[in-house]
């Protein structure tokens, strides 16, 4: 295994230009002691959909990105056996930032679980 979204063993649907969707089959890895879903688990989707679509979105000569500000609200949660989906859309796509907003559902409840926005900075080689 590589990078934190393999370790978490989501999985991805369409990746693309101001778009990308992934899903997550909630695991004890995943939960919090109080046994509900763990906050960082939906920020960790969260974020690494819009950074899979900031990718498939830069602009010509970016070569990378780093979040640069991120936000959540949490709505509901899931249980273990749960599967939470992700869908992350570009909301601004510009030469030095991008912002994308995403949002997380319990696809096991149909409850909107999470509402995301963040901020991407692009990043372009030193001359």
């Amino acid at each position: 295994m590589g990078y934190l979204p393999e370790h978490l063993e989501m999985q991805w649907g369409e990746v693309g230009p101001g778009r990308a969707a992934a899903r997550l089959a909630v695991k004890r890895l995943h939960m919090a002691p109080n046994g509900f879903l763990h906050a960082a688990s939906v920020i960790a989707l969260a974020d690494s959909a819009c950074g899979f679509g900031c990718m498939a979105s830069r602009p010509e000569g970016a070569v990378s990105f780093t979040t640069l500000e991120l936000k959540s609200n949490f709505l509901a949660s899931a249980r273990e056996g749960e599967t939470i989906a992700c869908e992350a859309t570009l909301g601004h796509g510009g030469r030095t930032t991008q912002v994308w907003d995403a949002l997380v559902v319990n696809e096991t409840s149909g409850k909107t679980i999470a509402l995301f926005r963040c901020t991407q900075l692009l990043i372009y080689p030193r001359p």
